[in-house]
């Protein structure tokens, strides 16, 4: 099978980006992604450090015998919704159906579709598998890895679900492009809790200043120094991505799955009087219930403390 009948078939399952990686270890990447883990910078997120760090050493550690990772994009960019002082701010990546159900259906389409040419065994990865996904993502042409650690795409920018068929199938790989994030920091300067770090000549994201993080993996309390960071955010931050240049013309998704179901910019207030019923009737099937309602009440009562739009008059600066 080429790779040609590849990517026509995953556009025709909905996916805007598609690409072609080997499936073996990317061993450059892995002893990165190993001293990232040794700084600490994982936070709390004991997914990325457990037993299953070992695993995404090679991809043939969740399927023996796979050739190929079948690498795929779905645009979800929205609108940027009215930013109002007292409302609060939700990732656009969050607005929609949860991404992991979207994401895994078209796999499962393009999946089927190929075996009924070629058959072969696969499996499927969406966000939680253990792979280096941004990295065979680069390998299979989709984009660069930005400083902000978003893959971003020439010309179509950075906001994009990524998704992973590994397959038995033998297929041609394709290459990566080259990095065009050239002398540009803006992401850099525009992180409020300056989060993306120099590491080795290069740069990093310490996940433990992260207001996605901070908002979304950590559980319980914040601590002391980090009280007072989120301006209104209350699931997520696209602060990065909002300041990229190459997301200046992004297209936004026609995907239905993707459409808002929610008020994307509440008050705070209305928040906050939320009860746990209400909670999980407004989020149902996004994914908002990830932080859990004791979560989403913790991140909302830290943004009613401060100035609201302290965030983004950074950002605006």
């Amino acid at each position: 099978m080429q790779s040609d009948t590849v990517k026509r078939l995953a556009h025709e399952c909905g996916f805007e980006l598609a690409g072609v990686a080997r499936a073996g270890p990317l061993t450059g990447d892995y002893a990165l992604y190993s001293t990232w883990t040794a700084a600490g910078m994982a936070g709390e997120m004991r997914y990325l450090t457990d037993r299953r760090a070992e695993v995404r050493r090679d991809p043939r550690n969740l399927l023996p015998g796979a050739r190929s990772v079948i690498c795929v994009g779905k645009l979800y960019n929205q609108p940027l919704p009215e930013r109002r002082e007292g409302h609060a701010v939700f990732s656009r990546y969050a607005l929609g159906r949860d991404y992991h159900d979207v994401l895994r259906e078209d796999l499962e389409r393009l999946a089927h579709k190929l075996a009924e040419t070629a058959p072969h065994e696969w499996k499927i990865c969406v966000d939680t598998a253990p792979l280096l996904e941004r990295s065979y993502a680069r390998q299979a042409g989709l984009g660069w890895i930005g400083r902000n650690t978003c893959l971003i795409n020439e010309p179509l920018g950075s906001w994009f679900f990524l998704g992973e068929l590994i397959t038995t199938l033998e297929l041609a790989p394709d290459s990566p492009p080259p990095d065009r994030c050239g002398t540009c920091t803006r992401c850099i300067e525009a992180c409020p809790t300056q989060a993306i770090v120099p590491r080795d000549g290069g740069w990093t994201l310490d996940s433990r200043r992260c207001i996605s993080y901070l908002t979304i993996e950590l559980r319980g309390a914040f601590p002391e120094e980090q009280r007072g960071v989120l301006g209104s955010h209350v699931f997520g931050c696209d602060i990065c991505q909002e300041v990229c240049p190459w997301n200046a013309r992004a297209p936004e998704s026609s995907d239905p799955a993707f459409a808002p179901l929610y008020d994307p910019a509440p008050p705070l207030e209305e928040l906050a009087a939320l009860t746990p019923q209400e909670f999980r009737r407004r989020f149902r099937d996004t994914p908002v219930m990830r932080t859990k309602y004791e979560g989403l009440m913790r991140n909302v009562s830290a943004s009613l403390q401060e100035p609201c739009n302290q965030m983004h008059e950074q950002q605006d600066a």
